[in-house]
């Protein structure tokens, strides 16, 4: 019994809680955004983008303490995960390409999850907002075409 002592001694939850929530609140402004405009990806993926890139970090802070090399490849990993999420977001059509948008906010979400993962909130704080400004602002200045139906966006 003294093992079960001893593997609840060593948990850290209540630090991993709060940094998954933590990345989980930066994401939902940009995934209300994309929700809102009805988008591919939204109030559910975004979040799961952000807590998922910042439980991987966590999950293998034991093997990569003190290694900068094994962390760098952890985010590398990450990065080449989140952009196949996003790629997944891209439509291609005759008349032109939508979701590029979307795409790269996921990247951005993943990028503000790693940071959360990586203790840098202050980066991850500036990346959430930064994206949802873009997202918000920017569009005021895009013109909607009618390259797919509303349905396909």
């Amino acid at each position: 019994m003294n093992w079960l002592t001893e593997l609840f001694d060593t948990f850290d939850i209540f630090a991993h809680l709060s940094a998954l929530g933590f990345a989980y609140v930066l994401a939902l402004p940009i995934a209300w955004d994309r929700e809102r405009h009805e988008r591919s990806a939204g109030l559910r993926t975004f979040p799961l983008v952000a807590i998922a890139t910042c439980g991987f970090v966590q999950a293998t802070e034991g093997i990569t303490l003190g290694n900068a090399e094994a962390t760098a490849r952890i985010v590398e990993g990450l990065i080449n995960g989140v952009g196949f999420i996003g790629g997944g977001a891209i439509l291609v059509g005759k008349a032109g390409t939508r979701g590029t948008a979307t795409a790269a906010s996921l990247w951005a979400t993943g990028a503000m999850g790693t940071a959360v993962g990586l203790g840098a909130y202050d980066t991850a704080f500036v990346l959430s907002i930064v994206t949802f400004a873009t997202l918000r602002v920017m569009a005021n200045f895009k013109t909607e075409d009618s390259v797919f139906p509303k349905d396909e966006r």
